[in-house]
């Protein structure tokens, strides 16, 4: 049957999918995640959740072809083990394949979530066609992942941190132990933190959500699309910091395409997209400008689970 089971572990959701070799999806769920800070618990919650989505099926872990994890970085990717991510708190040198081939049996891959999107757009989403792509989420953290040549590029110790690149020199502490990263600027937990001390109490974006203390950025982006001043003028400033990541990535890759998920998509075309492009042009050549596509992810919802699918179409290849 060439079963493949994927899971995307982010730092509150573990999303869990089963697939054949031909791509198609035959099951799959979510469940909450919020780390404990015991890798071995938290592993086994994992597999305990894998095991019912395959029971649900009829098949168990012998019948499984590969498996393959999505996992934030930093990590190890040829030898399966996650070293620190900020986002996993008490993941350190946590032999993760190891873990899930003695629990199946079958092949794993892990990869870095962000790479592992990257594949899933490639292959079935917005960067289909291409050779060169990049892919940047702005969920919890911020992650990227770069195809060039057709391949996953890793480099030499882990490509495609540009969550971690500075924007301001001595900036905003993030959750790496940096400073001025892109992730402490438009990442969705640091955002949400600004914008619960920015925002006005008594403003239309605290309003909608019912209270400063639950503001989101789903909150702030509904409030733009009112026309809310202060939301239109935070999404310029979200987007200015978002576009200088993009520039040193079109002027360094020269990608065919910049594949945008989670708050870029969310946001859509005229709060985001093309407020970014006219900012790419403007701080790029020409030439550079009119050589990449900056477009949202299409593979919305179902991108974590085909992700997941696409490390472990990796091991499955091995």
């Amino acid at each position: 049957m060439g079963l493949r089971l994927g899971l995307d572990v982010g730092g509150t959701k573990v999303a869990l999918a089963l697939g054949d070799a031909a791509g198609a999806i035959l099951g799959h769920a979510r469940i909450p995640f919020p780390a404990t800070g015991d890798p071995r618990r938290d592993v086994a919650r994992m597999l305990e959740a894998a095991e019912r989505l395959l029971a649900e099926r009829g098949v168990g872990f012998g019948e499984l072809e590969a498996v393959g994890l999505a996992v934030p970085g930093p990590l190890d990717a040829a030898r399966g083990r996650v070293l620190s991510p900020p986002n996993l708190p008490g993941w350190r040198d946590v032999e993760l394949a190891e873990r899930f081939h003695t629990a199946t049996g079958a092949p794993v891959a892990v990869e870095n979530d962000a790479d592992a999107a990257a594949l899933a757009e490639w292959r079935h989403g917005a960067a289909r066609g291409s050779e060169h792509a990049v892919y940047l989420t702005m969920s919890t953290g911020v992650g990227g992942g770069l195809v060039l040549g057709g391949r996953l590029h890793r480099g030499a110790l882990g490509a495609g941190e540009v969550g971690h690149a500075p924007v301001e020199w001595e900036g905003e502490a993030c959750a790496c132990g940096l400073r001025g990263c892109l992730e402490a600027y438009v990442g969705g937990a640091a955002w949400t933190r600004y914008l619960r001390a920015a925002a006005a109490p008594d403003g239309r974006v605290a309003a909608l959500a019912g209270g400063s203390e639950r503001i989101e950025p789903a909150h702030l982006l509904a409030a733009a699309r009112e026309g809310d001043a202060f939301a239109l003028a935070e999404l310029a400033r979200w987007n200015g910091y978002l576009a200088r990541g993009l520039v040193w990535l079109a002027m360094v890759i020269s990608p065919e395409v910049i594949v945008l998920g989670t708050i870029a998509r969310a946001a859509g075309e005229g709060l985001c997209l093309a407020p970014l492009r006219e900012r790419v042009a403007r701080h790029t050549w020409p030439r550079v400008a009119r050589g990449v596509r900056i477009v949202a992810s299409e593979l919305g919802d179902e991108l974590p689970e085909r992700a997941a699918l696409a490390v472990a179409d990796l091991a499955a290849s091995r």
